[in-house]
């Protein structure tokens, strides 16, 4: 798949647009500067590798980046609830439903989770930053990453690094517990 020709004026338009210079363009995206000037002027077509670096260094979609007019579309993404896949886990009595849309997978995910009683969930460390936020909607749980250790109720919430073995446990004996969860991985070094 080749860019479209008007790619270097798109990103041109969209870095003037934000003030950036094209030092640091260079600088965000890991383009170096006279890529960046000779990309701007249609001397060269970028690989599509060099197009998504850029259009991260920008803040922008790569379809941003590759359409014909430049403008930036606003997202608007609806996953309806057929959609919804859930998740079969080696872990009994754990429900894992997975809202975020499967374009979002290792940037942002977000889940809900529910726990029959009694029920855990144990993780092994994923990618170096990554970052886990919970909100307990019912019941009470438990969760230990690391060392850390804490027990959180309905209307609590939690937020720590998923870099490490982590597990959420259902203490309760007879009822569930419902957890949203959102997973946010680090971005990758430029």
């Amino acid at each position: 798949m080749e860019p479209p020709p008007k790619i270097g004026k798109n990103i041109q338009k969209l870095r003037n647009a934000r003030n950036l210079t094209l030092n640091v363009l260079s600088e965000r995206s890991g383009v170096s500067k006279a890529m960046l000037s000779q990309i701007e002027s249609d001397k060269v077509n970028p690989t599509i590798a060099t197009v998504w670096k850029i259009a991260k260094g920008l803040g922008v979609d790569l379809p941003d980046l590759l359409d014909a007019d430049g403008t930036i579309k606003r997202k608007f993404v609806v996953n309806r609830s057929e959609a919804i896949k859930i998740l079969d886990t080696a872990e009994h009595g754990v429900t894992i439903k997975v809202f975020s849309p499967l374009e979002m997978a290792g940037d942002l995910e977000i889940y809900m989770l529910i726990f029959d009683p009694k029920s855990v969930l144990s993780s092994e460390p994923h990618f170096p930053g990554t970052e886990e936020f919970l909100t307990v909607i019912k019941g009470s749980i438990t969760v230990q990453a690391g060392e850390n250790i804490s027990e959180l109720h309905k209307g609590d919430f939690l937020a720590y690094h998923a870099d490490i073995s982590h597990t959420i446990t259902n203490n309760a004996g007879t009822t569930n517990a419902v957890v949203h969860m959102v997973v946010r991985y680090a971005p990758p070094p430029l």
